[in-house]
């Protein structure tokens, strides 16, 4: 009869100890997924644009980073951004990779083609960055120039259709076309404002132009499929602009002078 007792006592606590077990197993709550988490908002930028968006540590930051993620809240989503190259921004709104791109991008005829954008931002100015001691007083005397611009931006564009396919080089990022023009393989820069005086404050040698080349606005690009996400952009851009959220986080990295 001992052994029996014995035999049932070990039965027992084996029993309470998988009861035990289970419980403490359940106590932690899954990962929230499916319909209950957050939409993702897929930002494509090319973090090499301050101070637009540039990399900071290890995070993208900047004027775009920022109005990306207030768009994010708006909208109930989560941002996640995407570094890549200026040119595939466009590709990769118009086959789904990203949502949105979110660029210092200037909406042109040739990029509507693409894609959609949303209404405007914020304006950028084109610049010219040349060497202190360089010949080049105004954007006319780039003729018979070599021109450095940033790939696929307006600024490869305009300068393309100024002075001449053979009068611009090209390259994948604005720092890239810096370093060629302080190396003497270009003659000059035209790039946006923005990133111009952040470059010429950080390099020894260079100036802008006291001219603009050309005035333009930034803008959202969606893919043409995708209304409804245009929309609630446009409608989350005009409550932002409103309440004076994008001026505010402009004012942060572009202080009114």
């Amino acid at each position: 009869m001992k052994t029996f007792k014995k035999v049932m006592a070990i039965l027992m606590a084996l029993a309470l100890t998988v009861l035990t077990f289970a419980s403490c197993g359940n106590t932690e709550k899954a990962p929230v997924e499916g319909a209950d988490a957050p939409a993702v908002l897929r930002m494509g930028t090319n973090a090499a644009f301050p101070p637009y968006e540039y990399v900071e540590g290890e995070k993208i930051v900047g004027i775009d980073a920022e109005i990306a993620e207030l768009l994010a809240e708006k909208l109930g989503m989560t941002l996640e951004i995407t570094d890549m190259d200026f040119g595939g921004i466009i590709s990769a709104v118009q086959n789904g990779i990203v949502d949105i791109g979110l660029a210092g991008m200037t909406v042109t005829d040739e990029r509507l083609e693409s894609v959609n954008f949303s209404e405007s931002y914020a304006t950028g100015i084109q610049v010219v960055i040349v060497p202190e001691d360089s010949d080049i007083k105004t954007p006319d005397d780039l003729n018979g120039k070599l021109i450095g611009v940033q790939e696929a931006t307006t600024g490869d564009a305009y300068a393309t259709d100024d002075f001449g396919e053979e009068s611009v080089k090209r390259y994948t990022n604005g720092s890239t076309a810096v370093a060629a023009l302080l190396n003497g393989s270009v003659d000059a820069v035209i790039i946006d404002n923005e990133p111009a005086k952040v470059f010429v404050e950080q390099t020894a040698g260079l100036k802008l132009l006291d001219t603009e080349y050309v005035v333009e606005d930034y803008a959202i690009a969606v893919a043409k499929d995708n209304t409804e996400l245009l929309d609630k952009i446009n409608t989350a851009l005009a409550e932002l602009k409103a309440d004076g959220s994008i001026d505010k986080i402009i004012e942060k990295y572009i202080p009114a002078e």
